[in-house]
């Protein structure tokens, strides 16, 4: 075999999802052979589901030919997300390329073909650039206008449109891997290393069973995690925001004494005055220690250098093909930027 390619697939309760996207890897991985010549392994990271997600994982993997796809699942003792959940799948992989894809197949597995294609035309990196046209008009609008906003705010070149369907080459997941980031928005610091990268558009399908995990409470903090993660901006904006209320107060305070000064007649307190004055610098004040929040907590994430993730127990497939659990294994504590490709 001319190498392996890893297929990591981050799972949240998935019941009903896992058995087609299965044979769909199992078809994809003869055509791999066929194609390219490589092996193909399944990395499957079940992240603390409630349903049978972890069962049919393990069916799977007592069911398909080891020969033709090596499946390996790793169950977390806890939900740690989903950004996180691809950055394990990357620690865990050990194939020459990496790709990722989400277990819902609203991303087409057989389009890594494509990327692999381009992959052994030199690109390090190679990511899906979604359309969707079952989405609705706002949904649509303010993606397109988040894409947009967060590359143009950031000091690095971001794409556009593009999601976490990707496939990277094994030097790059090396350095994803050192990296030491405990919230990390991997499109955008996989995309801000400056490598030799392509974008394949594709159209995105709609979900066939269970519901998303993306609401908008996720979605909201994504977003935060990518800006914060790419540009200082926001941080600036409240010290220039700051700047300019300590200005205005003091323009005020000077007019007032002059006032006071100059005036024959006595200065009426100005009860509405003072209390638009009282709630815009709360709102404003508030406003700021807001922002600032967002990155004193990445700072402390950072210093308190929690596990990346903790593995109760990983399921191998055995020799004759079955899945077995390793006995006696001990709980594995991962950590970031500990990548020790031996110990996957």
């Amino acid at each position: 075999m001319a190498g392996l390619v890893s297929i990591i697939v981050p799972a949240l309760n998935e019941e009903g999802n896992i058995e087609p996207l299965f044979q769909r890897l199992a078809a994809l991985a003869r055509r791999i052979r066929e194609e390219f010549d490589m092996a193909t392994e399944v990395v499957a990271n079940d992240n603390c589901s409630v349903d049978k997600t972890l069962e049919e994982l393990k069916q799977q993997a007592r069911l398909i030919d080891p020969s033709v796809l090596t499946v390996r699942i790793f169950r977390f003792s806890r939900n740690i997300g989903f950004q996180k959940s691809i950055l394990v799948g990357y620690h865990k992989a050990r194939g020459n390329a990496v790709a990722q894809i989400d277990a819902d197949m609203q991303d087409p597995p057989e389009l890594l073909l494509e990327f692999l294609g381009k992959w052994k035309e030199g690109y390090h990196i190679v990511y899906g650039v979604r359309r969707r046209p079952e989405e609705d008009l706002p949904t649509k609008a303010a993606r397109m206008a988040f894409y947009r906003l967060i590359n143009h705010l950031s000091d690095d070149a971001l794409p556009h449109d593009a999601g976490d369907f990707r496939l990277l080459d094994r030097q790059v997941v090396d350095v994803v891997c050192a990296l030491h980031d405990n919230d990390p928005y991997l499109r955008g610091t996989i995309a801000s290393l400056g490598l030799k990268q392509i974008g394949i558009t594709y159209e995105r399908s709609s979900r066939a069973h269970g519901q998303s995990k993306f609401g908008f409470s996720q979605l909201l903090k994504l977003a935060i995690d990518g800006i914060t993660n790419h540009t200082t901006i926001p941080l600036r904006l409240s010290s220039y925001l700051g700047l300019i209320l300590v200005a205005a107060a003091s323009v005020l305070v000077c007019v007032y004494l002059f006032a006071w000064i100059t005036s024959d007649k006595p200065m009426p307190l100005g009860f509405m005055t003072l209390a638009l004055l009282q709630l815009g610098t709360m709102a404003t004040v508030s406003f700021l220690f807001a922002i600032q929040g967002f990155y004193v907590q990445r700072i402390y994430n950072q210093v308190k250098d929690k596990p990346l993730a903790i593995i109760e127990h990983s399921i191998q497939q055995g020799t004759h093909g079955g899945a077995e659990a390793r006995s006696g294994q001990p709980i594995e504590v991962l950590w970031t930027g500990n990548h020790d490709r031996s110990g996957r």
